[in-house]
């Protein structure tokens, strides 16, 4: 038996993000974990908070319009550019490097942080033009809409999909967690999420969150 029949045998757990996302960030280095523990393999996607709002602009507070409008376009966008120019096995590391200086290292979603984030993971700095570009908007539109439609439009992100019952694809948003679990407790939540896929008809569990994302 060949070690690809094994790498086959892995779950697949499909994650869309968009890298602006905090709670998104949370999610998906819990996911990371869940690799350590658990024979999954992860299968990043963007999706984007700018275009899941766009209709609605007028009805959010100023502060967040303006981060759609004005900071939330360039990340994605040079993600998804870095997918469609060189391939999808960087989608993930490209996300951890802008991630970890967004959010860990807090520099926020700048034009320099972004080429950081390029440099820290051996891509052409040249992708950071994209970040106003609309090239691949197509591309990062269907994207999202692959994400969105599998959980509806009042949610966000993250969306993960995983496999249910049936081997059919269930998708949530979230699990919404702080700090992201580590070792046995990363693998209780995974399996928990693949528990509540197998039951025909859940939709939802949801409280109130008391804390903002913890980074360390």
């Amino acid at each position: 038996m060949s070690d690809n029949s094994t790498a086959t045998r892995k779950i697949p757990a499909d994650f869309w993000f968009d890298p602006l996302c905090p709670w998104a960030w949370m999610t998906s280095r819990w996911m990371l974990e869940v690799e350590k523990v658990r024979d999954v393999e992860v299968r990043w996607h963007v999706m984007s908070l700018a275009v899941l709002n766009e209709d609605r602009l007028d009805e959010l507070p100023e502060e967040y319009r303006d981060l759609l409008e004005n900071k939330a376009w360039g990340p994605v966008r040079v993600v998804i550019a870095a997918q469609q120019k060189h391939g999808d096995d960087n989608v993930g590391p490209l996300y951890t490097a802008l991630g970890t200086r967004f959010h860990n290292q807090g520099e926020g979603p700048t034009r320099e942080a972004i080429a950081g984030a390029l440099k820290d993971v051996g891509l052409p700095a040249e992708l950071a033009q994209y970040a106003d570009s609309d090239a691949y908007d197509a591309e990062l539109r269907a994207s999202h809409k692959e994400g969105i439609d599998k959980v509806g439009q009042d949610v966000g992100t993250p969306v993960i999909a995983v496999p249910g019952a049936n081997g059919e694809q269930i998708a949530f948003f979230g699990p919404v967690v702080t700090p992201a679990p580590k070792g046995e407790e990363a693998a209780k939540l995974w399996d928990g999420t693949l528990l509540v896929a197998s039951i025909p008809g859940f939709y939802e569990i949801k409280r109130t969150r008391t804390a903002g994302p913890d980074f360390t």
